[in-house]
């Protein structure tokens, strides 16, 4: 493990924010050639990351940072090893392509500034996902990402199916954020470390520890909310309200792996048990199966890639869960394989809808003359989809077999779905590269032309590599499938498969695979309208679950906002002080540790009887009040009174203060009440009365025996001897009150003091507003009157 300078690696991780804070200002004066500019930013991380591939292809792990908060060991770090470095390149080349294509596909948007902002704020977001080494950094950025793509998926956020789509997306996978979060701090615990880098040493522990299933769980709720795992799989279809540019990112290269590559970067601490080896499989074959059959009922080009992705995650996550040799390079080269693929044919989708002016498959065709170029890449991408030679689709598909092979029950059923899931995904792929190009010619609401070169060149770009990948596959294993193989099994890894297939079994699944394929794909019309018919028939699903969840939960909170809440000042006022006795008594009831009773002194002074016999009066006058204002008046009995025992006790400026205190309450009350339309007498009944009044005799006591119960412990004086000590040597004050209150507490000064002015702002806002009403409703007598300032108070 070696150390990176952290100067260079952190300005990379920062360009994308840096680029994306600039990106309005340069579209306003470029509009959409400021995509070529911007692109410069992605190209520069990629050539960066590129310069670690031959450390890492020899075995190395890269690693820098700096402390971030030191006495919590956080730290703000980075982790760059075969599985994050394959991460990084594919976010990066695949970023490149994407903003260059968004410039074109965006053309004479008036918010393409803001596009390309958020754009980039997402890549920066993703490309920290997966560099951070520390667990705090990690979070972070996971949330950003789900920030960043709600962004993107509400682009268009006059349209309510757009805004439903971004804020479905946050809720999942914001909730599975803080599942990981959760989850971390877990592993923190059973652990003591917060880095990737150090965890890995400890899976021992973290296996045997009685923690494990908590942090196992917590980590997939995070892991498969990110990457839509059944049953929450529902939000990435409905991502696709997204302009194409943001579902092909999303779908190739970003936030949809976010957790799949959560699950290979834990594999080596929380692999290699029954429970890992059980739930990822299940999981991930079922929604493989979902993915696909869902798939087929779409005629929507973007959403019948959707719900590819889904499956194509599954397989993933399935063989992630295998955690064998071969399952584990099967599953980074299918993970390479579908970056590059899956983001090419989203492309090839959008240019579609861009020239064509449909994406449904149904109401395209012949278009393969129109446009040649876009003909070509979707078909470079359909092949490796379906996993021909010589795409890398097809080394991948190869070694999944290979992997999943064996003749127990539970392999075979595996294989089962392996080879259905494929099939399908076969049908997909060919459907979106052959139908909207062959056959008779079809009208469609734009006339169809080849798009410009900054629509095609991304496809075309992915296409040609995934064909170079496949027949130069040992420098593709060397720095790419071998290094990411080995980082995700937590050892040294080979990865050797190459275009000649496996013989035996596995080549005998690709056939039948390339056959199930074949039949289906003819049957397609038959298969679309069986799996609509079906669906109407189960009529309930996730999507639909989430709406009435959301539903239900608003309610839940009205009605808790309705009972904690009810509008009644006397209500928020019983329960508030009912809270303070409870809070006052009950730990002393709890415990059983009364405060000792004071004992009455025998050398009390006839001034200090006078004092007590005041307040004793004060109390008399407020409880035989005939009047609120009389009351309000005696009140301040009790504060002159407290006033008065600060003074013989030597302490004036208190004393000062609470004099002070006491005479504007009293004043601004007596005001207040002279603006109020009172009852003359207290008619609350009877019971209300010895409710209330049991209430302030409970706080009353309460606030006693608490008093009573400090002043009883030892007096601490290491404050008093502070500001003794430093009032005059440091802030050059011999009144140690005033100094306290405008040097050592000076910024809790000035924050109170804001407070006030604040709410006299606002007090005065309100009167001027009420006054304006009061003269346009004068001027204009159509207009309701301004409410009664004298309104009734009880």
């Amino acid at each position: 493990m070696s150390a990176a300078a952290p100067g260079a690696t952190f300005i990379v991780l920062m360009l994308p924010f840096l680029a994306a804070m600039i990106a309005p200002w340069l579209t306003r004066r470029l509009g959409h050639n400021a995509a070529w500019l911007l692109a410069l930013a992605p190209l520069a991380i990629f050539i960066h990351f590129l310069g670690f591939a031959t450390d890492v292809a020899d075995g190395g792990i890269v690693t820098g940072g700096f402390q971030w908060v030191p006495s919590y060991n956080v730290s703000f770090s980075w982790l760059i090893d075969g599985l994050s470095l394959t991460f990084a390149l594919l976010i990066s080349g695949i970023g490149t392509l994407i903003i260059l294509y968004s410039g074109a596909y965006l053309m004479g948007n008036a918010q393409l500034g803001r596009f390309f902002s958020f754009m980039l704020l997402f890549m920066g977001a993703m490309l920290g996902v997966v560099i951070s080494d520390s667990f705090l950094m990690l979070f972070v950025y996971w949330e950003l990402t789900s920030i960043t793509s709600f962004l993107l998926i509400g682009f268009d956020h006059t349209r309510e199916a757009s805004r439903r789509a971004a804020v479905q997306a946050l809720v999942v996978t914001g909730g599975g954020g803080l599942a990981l979060l959760a989850g971390l701090l877990v592993i923190w615990n059973i652990t003591g470390v917060t880095q990737i880098s150090l965890l890995l040493n400890y899976g021992d522990e973290l296996r045997n520890s009685p923690f494990y299933l908590l942090a196992l769980f917590l980590v997939l709720g995070g892991a498969f909310s990110k990457s839509a795992q059944f049953p929450l799989h529902f939000w990435l279809p409905n991502a696709m309200e997204a302009p194409t540019p943001v579902s092909a990112y999303l779908h190739s290269a970003t936030m949809v792996k976010a957790g799949v590559y959560l699950l290979m970067r834990f594999n080596p601490v929380l692999g290699d048990t029954v429970w890992w080896e059980t739930i990822l499989p299940v999981f991930g074959g079922t929604t493989l199966i979902v993915g696909t059959l869902l798939a087929i009922r779409q005629t929507d080009l973007k959403l019948m890639l959707a719900y590819t992705t889904v499956s194509s995650l599954g397989l993933l996550v399935m063989l992630t869960g295998f955690g064998s040799e071969h399952a584990i390079a099967a599953a980074v080269l299918y993970l390479v394989a579908h970056s590059l693929f899956k983001g090419g044919l989203f492309m090839v989708a959008g240019l579609i809808d861009h020239e064509a002016g449909t994406r449904d498959v149904t109401k395209l065709g012949g278009l393969r003359k129109a446009m040649p170029i876009t003909f070509v890449a979707a078909m470079a991408a359909a092949i490796s989809m379906a996993g021909l030679p010589p795409f890398i689709g097809f080394l991948a598909k190869e070694e999944i077999y290979y992997a999943l092979w064996a003749t127990d029950p539970w392999s075979l059923a595996f294989v089962a779905v392996a080879v259905v899931g494929n099939g399908l995904m076969f049908v997909i792929g060919f459907a979106v590269a052959i139908k909207p190009f062959f056959g008779p010619a079809v009208k469609t609401p734009k006339p169809a032309h080849e798009g410009p070169a900054l629509l095609w060149l991304g496809p075309l770009t992915l296409g040609l590599t995934a064909l170079v990948a496949a027949l130069v596959s040992p420098f593709t294993h060397r720095f790419i499938s071998s290094p990411m193989a080995s980082a995700v099994a937590g050892a040294a890894e080979e990865v050797t498969i190459s275009v000649i297939p496996h013989m035996g079994p596995a080549l005998i699944l690709s056939i039948v695979t390339i056959i199930f394929g074949i039949i289906a794909y003819r049957m397609l019309d038959h298969l679309r309208a069986g799996m609509a018919s079906l669906l109407a028939a189960i009529g309930w699903g996730p999507d639909r679950g989430f709406d009435q969840f959301i539903s239900g939960l608003v309610r839940l909170s009205g009605g808790i906002t309705r009972f904690i809440q009810p509008g009644r000042l006397d209500i928020y006022m019983t329960v508030t002080f009912l809270m303070i006795a409870a809070a006052l008594i009950g730990p002393m009831a709890w415990y059983g540790e009364w405060p000792a009773m004071p004992v009455w002194p025998e050398d009390v002074q006839f001034h200090e009887f006078v004092v007590f016999a005041i307040v004793i009066i004060g109390l008399l006058a407020v409880i035989y009040a005939r009047d609120r204002l009389t009351a309000i008046v005696s009140l301040g009995i009790q504060g002159f009174a407290v006033a008065l025992i600060f003074m013989l006790f030597g302490a004036p400026d208190l004393s000062f203060t609470q004099f002070m205190v006491e005479t504007l309450a009293v004043v601004i009350l007596a005001l207040v009440m002279t603006r109020l339309k009172l009852h003359a007498s207290d008619h609350r009944p009877t019971a209300q009365k010895l409710a209330d009044m049991s209430v302030a005799i409970a706080c009353g006591v309460g606030f006693t025996l608490y008093l009573m119960a400090v002043t009883q412990q030892p007096f601490n004086t290491a404050l008093s001897d502070f500001f003794s000590a430093y009032s005059k040597v440091v802030a050059h004050g011999t009144n140690v009150v005033n100094v306290i209150i405008v040097d050592f507490r000076g910024t809790d000064t000035l924050g109170e003091i804001a407070v006030v002015m604040v709410t006299g702002l606002a007090i005065l806002s309100l009167i001027r507003i009420r006054t304006s009403r009061v003269k346009v409703a004068d001027n204009d007598p159509d207009l309701p009157p301004a409410p009664d300032q004298t309104a009734e108070v009880r």
